[in-house]
């Protein structure tokens, strides 16, 4: 399923150049919309939003794993009609556990929840950033991601990758409805 996944994006981190080690993370996001609103993750620590989802345990299959994240991270129940999106692959720096680059692969599906959301199980990490899940409109939450990269030129890797996402999402997806 995910070897005949569209790549979105592919993107080379300038500052990698030669890289020696590089290690390999698998994350999976899911999308759900209700015409022009998305469920989305609001992270106080880094004043963005991104699609719910994260990495997969090992041996853990990408639907499952999707599921299990998007219900951690939002509460979300009754997740279904899981469809393939695309992927959004990443080369960029790494300097832990022995490796210079880090190779993210993000494959992202679209999906449907109930738009009641339960309770979070979120991990301590989260918990200490601020990370709250909610309905938005999508480009509400495009705008302030622009802005956040706008007024903090080293605000990270993550918010590009997540705005380039959310802003696919609104012209193919969000257009559509």
């Amino acid at each position: 399923m995910i070897n005949q996944m569209p790549v979105l994006r592919s993107t080379i981190h300038p500052d990698v150049t030669a890289p020696k080690n590089t290690d390999q993370r698998v994350a999976t996001r899911g999308i759900i919309t209700q015409g022009e609103e998305i469920l989305l993750i609001f992270t106080a620590r880094y004043h963005d939003y991104s699609l719910p989802g994260g990495g997969l345990h090992d041996d853990e299959d990408i639907i499952t794993g999707l599921i299990r994240e998007v219900e951690e991270e939002t509460g979300a129940e009754n997740i279904h009609n899981v469809v393939p999106y695309g992927s959004y692959e990443e080369l960029r720096p790494w300097y832990k556990d022995g490796f210079d680059s880090i190779q993210m692969l993000s494959y992202c599906f679209t999906c449907n929840a109930n738009k009641k959301l339960g309770s979070p199980r979120l991990e301590e990490n989260e918990i200490k950033n601020g990370v709250r899940a909610l309905w938005i409109n999508i480009h509400d939450a495009i705008a302030h991601n622009l802005d956040v990269i706008a007024s903090h030129p080293r605000a990270g890797l993550s918010i590009e990758r997540e705005t380039y996402l959310l802003q696919k999402i609104a012209n193919d997806i969000v257009i559509k409805c």
